[in-house]
């Protein structure tokens, strides 16, 4: 997919990672959609990002996801690509997760890909093509103490998005995942509970290097793109 000119939703958009892809993309040429719970942080957003639009949402709501992509329809007619970066943490040990709060980021983690890539797909199936990037998380590749909880979400959205891509290949839709190592973003600071895991010899990769790999696969249609624990200089692993 060449990006200029696209409607590309990305969700998580008011900081991070999913900041970075959106000023990343709105640079290519494509007009983003920005959706998060902070007005205030889209609002500037916008402001800042020739063609963007601002759409504040709790993606909790599986209304507001909804009303979410028919403003994006109303406003563009169409969607050429999502992505799907809003997550939330919760790094304790399993006998130590509170249901409450792993239930709350199975809402963000899971059911909010999951909700958002049914309201595209009839949209990008009319239109022939369409790409879906799901941000899943590396912990999900890997046997982390105190991560479980979180790692099992990511874990259930790399299942939907392998299957999702299966499903919808004969329609032209590509549905990819990247998977993130440690970034250097506000994640940590606004887990469901806990703290951020001990990892050492781990080096935090910036959110641009990470957008860096969302562009790529969204340009692709890769089945997948591993970032892996390092130096950035360190070539990132697509298949």
């Amino acid at each position: 997919m060449d990006v200029e000119g696209r409607v590309v939703i990305v969700t998580g958009a008011s900081s991070g990672i999913g900041e970075a892809t959106a000023r990343l993309l709105a640079g290519e040429g494509a007009k983003v959609v920005l959706v998060a719970r902070r007005e205030e942080r889209l609002q500037a957003l916008e402001d800042e990002l020739e063609g963007s639009l601002a759409i504040a949402a709790d993606l909790r709501d599986p209304d507001q996801i909804e009303q979410s992509v028919d403003a994006v329809l109303d406003r563009f007619g169409r969607v050429d690509a999502l992505i799907n970066n809003a997550g939330q943490g919760l790094h304790v040990p399993l006998e130590h997760v509170r249901l409450a709060d792993f239930v709350s980021i199975v809402e963000l983690n899971v059911n909010a890909p999951l909700l958002a890539m049914q309201a595209v797909i009839a949209p990008m199936r009319a239109q022939g093509s369409g790409a879906i990037v799901n941000v899943s998380s590396g912990t999900s590749r890997m046997v982390l103490p105190g991560v479980g909880a979180y790692a099992a979400t990511k874990s259930a959205l790399n299942m939907l998005s392998l299957v999702a891509r299966a499903e919808l290949e004969s329609d032209g839709i590509a549905v990819s995942i990247v998977y993130p190592s440690v970034t250097a973003t506000e994640f940590h600071h606004r887990l469901a509970a806990g703290g951020r895991p001990r990892r050492a010899g781990m080096t935090a990769h910036s959110p641009l290097y990470v957008a860096r790999a969302i562009a790529r696969v969204l340009r692709s249609g890769a089945a997948e793109a591993v970032i892996p624990h390092g130096p950035e200089q360190q070539d990132i692993d697509e298949g």
